[in-house]
């Protein structure tokens, strides 16, 4: 793709509340990127408890999403993910941004999130935007052969730093 077509792409994705009628693409685009994905049950729970739940829509298509839940001070990054032939594009770190912003915006002074280690491309943008390595949750994700440890990060929101 052209890095002009990629930007223009970029700047007409819009980050959207994410609604019921959302829920067959959002699980849709789950499915299609984990092998273990959540289900329908657990974004419908997300959004009913109030979680920033939102979408990254193009022309009217979902095609992403990124889910968060702000308390005590802290912001917790759960989901964030994108079709798969949208990836590559800045849409993860557009609405990564995003969902850094509302915390900061609610007052959240830290941001953390668990990552697979295997999933080097998703640990590489979180730490090109700030987050470091604070722990190590062994045994956090399901995995073929059992069990694999999740990569705690967190990033230290300022007021004024993006």
């Amino acid at each position: 793709m052209s890095s002009v077509k990629q930007e223009m792409e970029f700047a007409a994705a819009q980050i959207r509340p994410m609604h019921d009628l959302d829920m067959p693409v959002i699980v849709a685009i789950e499915r299609a990127a984990y092998q273990f994905p959540w289900s329908e049950g657990i974004f419908r729970d997300c959004l009913r408890v109030g979680y920033v739940c939102r979408v990254v829509d193009i022309g009217g298509d979902p095609t992403g999403y990124g889910i968060m839940s702000v308390g005590a001070g802290e912001a917790h990054i759960l989901n964030v993910c994108i079709r798969e032939e949208f990836r590559g594009r800045g849409l993860a770190r557009k609405i990564l941004l995003y969902l850094l912003d509302r915390a900061r915006a609610s007052g959240m002074r830290e941001a953390f999130l668990e990552v697979r280690p295997s999933n080097t491309a998703a640990a590489q943008l979180y730490h090109s935007m700030g987050f470091e390595q604070v722990g190590m949750r062994r045994g956090y994700y399901q995995a073929t052969a059992g069990r694999e440890d999740a990569a705690v990060l967190r990033r230290v929101l300022t007021p004024d730093v993006k």
